[in-house]
Parts: C-alpha cells; structure tokens; sequence
C-alpha cells in the first residue's frame, strides 16, 4: 500500500521534531562542564574551607538553571545532602579522552574518505535495487535512530556510546566530533533520506555517488594545494567556500568524470541510444561532477552552527554540513542537467550501475 504524501512527510521530518521537543524540555545537548572541573581552580588559590563554600555556591547555581529553588541566600551544607546528583570522572570525560586519539580536520585521514565512500556507494545501490516504498522507512529509520545517538551520547549515562562508535569506526572519526558535535553520519543519513525521497531514483541515486566521491577527493586535491595561495578561497566571498580552494573543486569533478561516464554509458537508453550521442555524455557526467564538488566547496569550514537558543529554547547543536548538502545539491543538479539535454527523467541505469 502507497503511503500518502502527508504521511511520508510526517515520517520524513519526525527525527527534527524530536529533537525540538527534547529542546523544549531542556534537554542538555553539549557536554556538560562538571562541578569537579570547576573545583580544581578554586583548590589552587583556596583553603579547605573557601573550596567547600565555593563547590556549595557552584552546587546552587546548578539547582537554579535546573528549576530548583530561587531563593537569593545561599542554602546552607546540609541542603544539599540529597540533593546533588553523583557525578563520575567518566561520565562526562570519556569522549575527550576519545577525542585525543583523533585527528581534527585538517588531516588528511585517507581512512575516512575511503569509509565516506564506501557508505556512499552502499546507498546508492541500496537507493537502485530496493523498491522505493521499503527504501523509505529503511531511511527513516536510520536517521532517527542517528539523531537519537547523537542526542543521548554525552549524556551521563550513555558515554558507552562513544566507546562503541570509536571501537567500530576508529580513526574514521574526527577530534571534533568527540568534543560536543555530532558526527557526520547523522547529516550522512538525512542527506540520502533526503535525496531519495524529493527525486526520481536515478538522479538520487547520482547525487548520492557525488556525495560518495566529489566530498572525499575535493577535500583529498584541496588539502593536497592548500599551500598555493591564489587557489584558496579564504573569507573573499562572504564566507561561502570558507577556507576551501578552487584546485580542490576542480579534483573533486575531475575524480568524478570518469564514474559519472560509465555510469550513463551503459544505462538503458533502448535502441534510440544515447540523445545527443557522446558529446552530451561527456557534458552530463563533467556538469554532475562539477555540481557535487561545487557543494562541497560552497559549504565553508569551520561549518556553519545554530545558536545554542532560539527564541529561549534550547536546541541541538546542528550545523550546515555537506554530507546534508552535497547529495541533495547534487539530486537537484541533475535533474535540471537532464532536463537542459532533453533526458528522460525516468531513465533506468545498468543492473549494477557501472557494470
């Protein structure tokens, strides 16, 4: 049974929306900064009794920013007895002890990329050879699963989650994302769910290949040439491209082409072949290269991050990533490039895509 138009939205932003109620409920988002933490200063410059005072004063403050009690004195020792939670060096310091075992993101981290690709490409045949009502909720669920990891990771309690993702991912990680941001898989996840669900299955299944290639190899040439300086982008175009480089756009479509060739290549065109012949191959697959890593490169580094509130509400730390831009830009892109070439829309490419 077709699910309505309604319905598959519904389903489709439903992750966004428990993140809003989580917000609307105060959920603590970003790691919190334990009173332990605090503590240390005041033992460096206090005796005994100013740091009991002090940590009392901190334990107070605490209440109040969680709804307790607004009185203006300072309750006394013995208020706090069974009031303050436990809190343990773990909970809230084992993903920063992740988080020194990673590389930022100014590396290199060849193991990334290649990971990066392979997911790609996984989807992308996924997205080709599951029928699209079961590719769907296959996606839906993913997503909202992805975002409730992120939600509950740095919560006290659930640092084994970071464990877990480190254990299976390892060095694919970035510092960052063990710092308080969530990790591109999440922004991965929605990009395709995305793509998958506004376009017809051939070209999400291109914007999700751009996503798999161009993101990786613009980011490999731009690392590559960031030392020659007339390419770099820096703040020169209002902050779009931020602290990319034009070489690197360039490798990214460039590393495409030639998968974006074969591709179409031996797609089912029937016996009419391919409209256009060669000449618009060659444009289609250069055209859908240069879109994906013009995705890539329009998203500037560092990203692009929410306020921490809106309108008083708090919100999760979501920011513009290209693992959410590059496939659906990409889907987009290649919809209209068909369009401009007088392509079938609805054209089916080869069983197993490039073979």
């Amino acid at each position: 049974m077709k699910l309505s138009s309604s319905f598959s939205i519904g389903i489709l932003i439903s992750p966004w929306l428990v993140a809003a109620t989580l917000a609307a409920v105060n959920f603590p988002f970003a790691p919190r900064v334990l009173p332990h933490h605090t503590s240390r200063v005041y033992s460096s410059s206090l005796d005994v009794n100013n740091h009991a005072a002090a940590k009392h004063a901190l334990a107070y403050t605490l209440m109040q920013q969680r709804g307790g009690s607004t009185a203006t004195s300072a309750p006394s020792n013995e208020d706090f007895t069974n009031e303050l939670p436990s809190f343990s060096e773990s909970d809230n310091e084992g993903h920063l002890e992740i988080a020194k075992k990673l590389k930022n993101r100014n590396a290199t981290n060849l193991s990334r990329k290649i990971t990066h690709a392979a997911f790609g490409i996984f989807f992308a045949c996924l997205n080709q050879f599951i029928p699209h009502a079961k590719f769907m909720p296959l996606m839906y669920g993913i997503t909202g699963s992805s975002l409730i990891i992120e939600l509950l990771r740095y919560r006290k309690g659930f640092g084994w989650i970071n464990t877990v993702l480190h254990f299976f991912l390892g060095g694919a990680l970035r510092k960052h994302e063990m710092e308080g941001k969530f990790t591109g898989s999440f922004y991965y996840f929605a990009g395709v769910t995305v793509s998958a669900y506004l376009f017809p299955q051939t070209a999400a299944t291109m914007g999700i290949c751009q996503l798999a290639l161009a993101d990786p190899s613009a980011s490999f040439f731009g690392r590559r040439t960031r030392h020659i300086y007339w390419s770099r982008i820096e703040g020169q175009l209002g902050g779009i491209g931020r602290n990319k480089g034009l070489l690197g756009f360039l490798g990214g479509a460039l590393f495409c082409f030639p998968f974006n060739f074969r591709v179409f290549q031996i797609a089912k065109w029937g016996a009419a072949g391919i409209p256009g012949g060669n000449g618009s191959l060659i444009m289609v697959s250069l055209l859908l290269g240069m879109a994906g890593a013009f995705a890539d490169l329009a998203v500037p580094t560092p990203a692009l991050v929410m306020p921490k509130k809106i309108l008083g509400v708090p919100v999760p730390p979501f920011h513009v990533d290209d693992n959410f831009v590059v496939p659906i830009f990409s889907g987009w892109a290649c919809t209209k490039i068909f369009e401009y070439v007088g392509w079938d829309q609805g054209l089916k490419l080869a069983e197993h895509i490039i073979l």
